[in-house]
């Protein structure tokens, strides 16, 4: 058996499994640790963890959070029944320490943890802690926080930022002229996104001569996405609307800003590339945390940002684009704010704080 055992609870969405994902493989390879990952079947966890040769226990319980009071209900019922599954999973795993990235299964797993005497210690990416972390946060032995902000409603925090892959952080900057718009909304695409652009692009072309636009639409809305850039008008040599974007990291070094959403992944990424941004926070997000993320870039002067109830008038879009694309020294000043929220070395330090934790008698 491993001498050091390391218990990975939560996910739901990419932004918490990816980076708990870059943590696992950090102990296994550098410490030879042993991980165990707990999540739930809904989350992404049930596909990414499996897929990265990790082990996964499930367990079922629901979300608490900006949902409806059925489903608040048939969470607090699973409850119970989901810490007694954790209790049994200490008991047979036993490890030194468990690692809580928030998400539906991180609650009930940092929950048994603190009760059974196990290290619990959280990492957030987002600005705002998620509710499970929130819950946990003044009773853990320890925090790693992408953000200071964060730090508020965790013990011990520190700031250690959110592991991304290497690659981002070695990019070549693009040439300033003629710029490079790179647009995308996650994996799935932003359809706030794909109804807006198209209704701009022509004026934007006008106003900003020699401009590219690559845009990725989501697998779903490529077809309508097309159509509708088509019926602009806006010269098709100038723009190129895609599904997905498989190799991120090339079509970061090719832009020389980005429109996106302001996940913690994200985010991350755009610091990791020194990457300008204008920020659109998905507003239905979870304690509203991709507007705290958004605004901590902003403070930063990394990005601008605006809200999903500004792109109501497209015009306001077009005017903002238009300013940044047509200021290389503004960009090039943003990108060299965005580096200062770089944390290259997040895995390492997040999986070295582990290690210290479950070592400890």
């Amino acid at each position: 058996m491993s001498q050091i055992r390391v218990l990975i609870a939560g996910g739901g969405t990419g932004g918490h499994i990816i980076p708990a994902l870059a943590v696992a493989r950090e102990l296994e390879e550098r410490h030879g640790a042993e991980v165990l990952f707990v999540g739930t079947p809904r989350g992404l966890e049930s596909r990414l963890v499996p897929n990265a040769g990790f082990k996964l226990e499930l367990i079922k319980v629901g979300q608490l959070n900006r949902v409806s009071l059925q489903t608040q209900i048939r969470t607090l019922f699973d409850l119970p029944l989901a810490a007694v599954s954790c209790f049994r999973l200490l008991w047979k795993f036993r490890p030194g320490v468990v690692l809580s990235v928030g998400g539906y299964a991180s609650g009930p797993a940092a929950a048994a943890a603190l009760l059974n005497g196990t290290p619990v210690m959280a990492l957030e990416p987002n600005a705002m802690p998620g509710l499970a972390n929130r819950l946990i946060g003044r009773h853990v032995k320890a925090a790693a926080v992408n953000f200071p902000a964060a730090g508020r409603y965790l013990r011990n925090a520190e700031v250690t930022g959110i592991p991304v892959r290497p690659e981002f952080f070695s990019l070549p900057a693009p040439p300033p002229m003629p710029p490079r718009l790179l647009i995308f909304g996650g994996s799935q695409g932003a359809r706030l996104f794909n109804n807006t652009m198209p209704k701009i692009v022509a004026e934007l072309f006008q106003a900003v001569p020699g401009l590219s636009v690559l845009h990725q639409s989501g697998p779903r809305f490529l077809a309508e996405t097309e159509a509708m850039y088509r019926a602009s008008g806006a010269d098709p040599l100038f723009w190129s609307v895609k599904p997905f974007l498989d190799d991120m990291a090339s079509r970061f070094a090719w832009a020389n800003i980005v429109l996106a959403r302001s996940g913690a992944s994200t985010v991350a990424e755009l610091a990791a590339a020194g990457k300008p941004s204008l920020l659109v926070p998905f507003a239905a997000a979870a304690d509203d945390h991709q507007k705290r993320n958004a605004e901590e870039m902003v403070r930063a002067g990394a990005a601008a940002m605006l809200e999903e109830t500004d792109l109501a008038e497209p015009k306001k879009l077009l005017e903002v684009l238009t300013g940044l694309l047509r200021d290389p020294e503004r960009l090039a000043a943003m990108s060299a704010a965005a580096r200062t929220q770089a944390h290259p070395d997040a895995a390492q330090r997040i999986a070295a704080k582990l290690v210290q934790l479950a070592k400890r008698p």
